[in-house]
């Protein structure tokens, strides 16, 4: 077979092929963006029981602080905006209405003493309050042992904690303001033991 004879003149059309000369690359390091993690920390559940019984136990050491903070000379003195109580009657008061709660739950739990007003010390109302505190503790504890329900407290336990902490916060407001009014001020630093909450939480943890 004869090959055919190329036109004078005419180029056979160059074919581009891959350029095989090394070219020296520089790798840069680049991390890969960390996968999310398949598992995450797992928080325990909060002990609901257990949570309400330490915001009762925090209430009572507010109220122990600010017995503290107290200066004996203003405990039985009137401030000019109450004629009728004054800070120790007012102690009195929170512990009594306590003991009131506890009476009409008519429960196995023991009703404390009830303090009287006009002989009320420092160190009395300390105690006092102190055993009125645990005796609601166990209240509240008979309360969620019954599936919330205390008699005569209704409609829950929760109620219960809530009603009376809200009664003696207001107390202690009262009982701040008449300091200020006596001419014992709290200072800043002596508020916030009053209201740290996370701290106070902590040390009635600890004891």
């Amino acid at each position: 077979m004869k090959r055919r004879k190329k036109p004078a003149g005419s180029q056979t059309p160059s074919r581009s092929l891959p350029d095989t000369r090394s070219t020296k690359k520089t790798d840069v390091a680049v991390a890969a963006p960390a996968a999310p993690s398949a598992v995450r920390s797992v928080r325990a559940p909060v002990d609901l029981s257990r949570a309400l019984l330490d915001a009762w136990r925090v209430n009572e050491r507010i109220n122990q602080e600010l017995l503290s903070l107290v200066p004996a000379h203003i405990w039985r003195a009137f401030p000019t905006s109450s004629k009728r109580r004054n800070i120790a009657t007012c102690f009195a008061h929170i512990h009594n209405v306590r003991c009131m709660r506890i009476k009409m739950s008519h429960s196995s739990v023991a009703v404390p003493e009830r303090l009287d007003r006009a002989e009320l010390t420092p160190d009395d109302a300390r105690q006092a309050l102190a055993e009125s505190a645990e005796a609601m503790a166990a209240l509240i504890q008979l309360g969620l042992d019954a599936g919330g329900h205390v008699p005569n407290h209704k409609p829950d336990v929760v109620a219960l904690v809530c009603a009376s902490m809200v009664h003696e916060a207001h107390h202690r407001g009262q009982i701040s303001h008449w300091c200020r009014e006596l001419g014992a001020p709290q200072t800043p630093e002596q508020q916030l033991k009053l209201w740290e909450w996370d701290k106070l939480h902590k040390l009635v943890n600890r004891e």
